[in-house]
């Protein structure tokens, strides 16, 4: 009779501790997937709520191409849509690349810039760079040009170097030429250009 009682003990003790044991592990697993909140949102709360106000965008590109065959292309580090306003967006570390039909390119950079699809229309502004690939290497404080076509035009003065030397001017276009011809830059208002030869090597 004692035999069997231990029989049984021996029994249920063989069921009893393993789901013992199954219950102290899962209790550990437990503990340890506390999940702490803070440590899984990668942003401070400042910057969650100027996401969610200015409906941040992170590395926008935008591509065209012109009736006369020029791809245009405008990239970002970063675009906002500030207070919410529709229309209108405000990009960071813009670049702007022409490739035109012609063969040759136009590359732009800008600090800020204001971008308006609708509007077909973007304001670059802030150390405005404008590089040709036919020599030309200038300066602007602001840039008006369009997104889908070949029209760019600096309301204001212009300074830096050209094919033949260094180049001032009160304002500057560059437009598509017509019937396939190349992009023609157009200089005007007090146009200084200082002819610098270039250097023959012995």
């Amino acid at each position: 009779m004692q035999a069997d009682r231990y029989s049984r003990l021996v029994g249920w003790l063989k069921v009893l501790l393993p789901l013992m044991a199954l219950g102290l592990l899962s209790t550990l697993f437990l503990l340890n997937r506390v999940i702490d909140p803070e440590a899984v949102i990668p942003f401070a709360d400042k910057e969650i709520q100027d996401r969610l106000r200015d409906q941040q965008v992170t590395g926008p590109i935008y591509n065209a191409v012109t009736a006369d065959g020029d791809n245009i292309s405008f990239a970002a580090e970063k675009l906002t849509n500030p207070e919410g306003q529709t229309g209108a967006n405000q990009a960071e570390d813009v670049e702007v690349i022409m490739e035109l039909a012609s063969g040759s390119n136009i590359k732009l950079s800008a600090n800020m810039g204001i971008l308006n699809i609708e509007k077909d229309s973007a304001d670059l502004s802030g150390d405005v760079v404008i590089k040709t690939s036919t020599g030309y290497v200038l300066q602007s404080n602001l840039l008006i040009t369009q997104m889908s076509t070949l029209d760019i035009n600096s309301p204001g003065p212009v300074a830096g170097l050209g094919p033949v030397g260094t180049l001032n001017a009160g304002t500057m276009t560059i437009k598509a030429g017509k019937q396939g011809k190349p992009a023609q830059l157009v200089f005007t208002k007090g146009v200084k250009l200082v002819y610098v030869p270039k250097q023959v090597e012995e």
